[in-house]
């Protein structure tokens, strides 16, 4: 099974996309960190081990659909869906 992903990885992974997705969808310009507060706190993630720095990883990776812009004020990333 090289090169092959787990079929539980895989749902993970696309939980999480999906989870994030409706997230910025309600929430535009939104910051990682409010994303993983509300993934941990209201959708009950907190087994993902999920941070901030994991999240902004994964948003250009998996999530080609959200942009972003850097907030001038604070420095960090804020999130949007066009």
């Amino acid at each position: 099974m090289q090169g092959n992903i787990g079929s539980q990885k895989q749902a993970r992974r696309m939980r999480l996309k999906s989870e994030i997705l409706d997230y910025v969808s309600n929430h535009p310009n939104c910051t990682a960190g409010e994303i993983v507060a509300s993934l941990a706190n209201d959708r009950r993630m907190k087994n993902h081990g999920l941070t901030p720095r994991k999240v902004g990883f994964f948003i250009p990776r998996y999530c080609k659909e959200i942009l972003w812009n850097q907030d001038s004020s604070t420095g960090k990333r804020v999130y949007a869906l066009p």
